[in-house]
């Protein structure tokens, strides 16, 4: 299903198999640029699988040699729970001038750590007081951000590559305390000339993660500016440990600084990174059993809905409410049609749900059914009423 591009954008309506554009960032005014580029980020529908991807456009580049995108190829077989996957890249003019086009997956509602920590609020008051400043990051969270980025930049480097982007706009927040690096390979093709040796580059994506902590812990994007100010302020508000990994990321290059010394600065913090990941998959488990549930109840009420009170077998014997049938009908009444001594519904959820509960258990318990006139009444079990629903719902399914 295709949609029309954003109004008075124009935007292509059909981009190498995606359509339906639409920006997810400004594209006038002030704008970000990505190196000496400007860029763009928009939303846009897969022709082939109908998903949604994320399309991040660098404008006026000119691609000179097509083995830039091996790079993109290598990006492409890297699969982290950390970094925003990548799907592929291609050259385009479809927005009147030469644009290099990388392709991601699509996370919604995900918001840069800049958007979700460090960009300024707008001031309000709290306890009387008036606040302006964005409020300052509880440890627990940073240790969470600084661990899972690690895990990122370890399979990047043990790939024998480098992530060379990694800042407070480009590293997304898509769950609680869930963050993935994106933007990933598009470095890598805008610089295909001019490449320095890998260990080099794994180097410099150490010193941007040390900046990227001092920019968390410090509320400032330009922390390092006034380094030896941004050393104290950590040194005020978080632990010893946490200042000494982030000193370790800003220091020197050296052969002793790579990712796995960080591992061994913070094993502690990743055990409870560790607990805190299992954690959040018990309560998952926990809203999926819930779900479970539901969906088992919904197809027992949509089996009622198909088995009882057919008008087109009105006159058919076979489907006329009798025998079993009946005592599905009786059923349902039981179930949502009961009333008080003064022939008021009874509106009960928590009789209802028992009921059902039970039906799909297939429970031997025994219930009376009494006919609307109350001049018969039989008694079944759950585990009877449910072979007789699923025998007519079979028997409808043939016809």
């Amino acid at each position: 299903m295709y949609s029309s591009p954003a109004h008075g954008l124009n935007l292509p309506e059909e981009l190498q198999g995606y359509h339906s554009l639409l920006p997810l960032e400004a594209t006038a005014g002030e704008r970000r640029k990505f190196g000496n580029w400007y860029s763009t980020v928009y939303r846009a529908t897969n022709s082939t699988d109908g998903l949604a991807y994320v399309l991040r456009r660098v404008e006026n580049f000119r691609l000179v040699q097509q083995t830039a995108f091996t790079s993109i190829e290598a990006w492409a077989r890297i699969n982290h729970p950390n970094i925003i996957s990548v799907r592929e890249a291609f050259t385009t003019r479809a927005f009147v001038d030469n644009s290099l086009v990388v392709v991601y997956d699509y996370h919604p509602n995900a918001r840069t750590l800049y958007e979700a920590h460090i960009k300024p609020k707008a001031p309000q008051y709290q306890n009387g007081r008036l606040m302006t400043q964005s409020p300052r990051l509880p440890e627990n969270t940073i240790w969470s951000y600084v661990i899972q980025i690690a895990r990122a930049i370890k399979a990047v480097h043990d790939a024998g590559m480098a992530v060379r982007i990694i800042d407070a706009t480009k590293v997304l927040v898509t769950g609680q305390n869930r963050v993935r690096i994106s933007s990933c390979g598009v470095v890598d093709v805008l610089t295909h000339d001019a490449c320095p040796e890998v260990a080099i580059l794994q180097q410099e994506d150490l010193m941007m993660f040390g900046k990227l902590v001092f920019a968390l812990c410090t509320n400032n994007l330009a922390a390092m500016n006034n380094f030896t100010k941004a050393v104290e302020n950590v040194g005020r508000h978080y632990s010893a440990e946490l200042k000494a990994v982030a000193l370790f990321l800003v220091s020197k290059p050296a052969p002793n600084k790579t990712i796995e010394r960080l591992f061994e600065m913070s094993g502690g913090r990743m055990l409870a990174e560790m607990d805190e990941m299992q954690n959040a998959v018990d309560r998952l488990e926990s809203e999926l059993m819930g779900e479970l549930e539901n969906a088992r109840l919904v197809r027992l009420l949509c089996k009622f809905g198909f088995i009882n009170e057919r008008p087109e077998f009105a006159r058919e014997p076979r489907w006329s409410e009798t025998g079993d049938r009946y005592i599905i009908k009786l059923f349902r009444d039981y179930v949502f049609h009961q009333v008080d001594e003064q022939g008021n519904p009874v509106v009960n959820l928590s009789h209802v749900l028992t009921c059902l509960n039970k039906l799909d258990a297939g429970s031997e318990e025994r219930i009376m059914l009494v006919s609307r006139d109350e001049q018969s009444c039989l008694v079944v079990s759950y585990k009877e009423v449910k072979s007789y629903i699923d025998s007519a719902f079979s028997e409808l399914s043939r016809h």
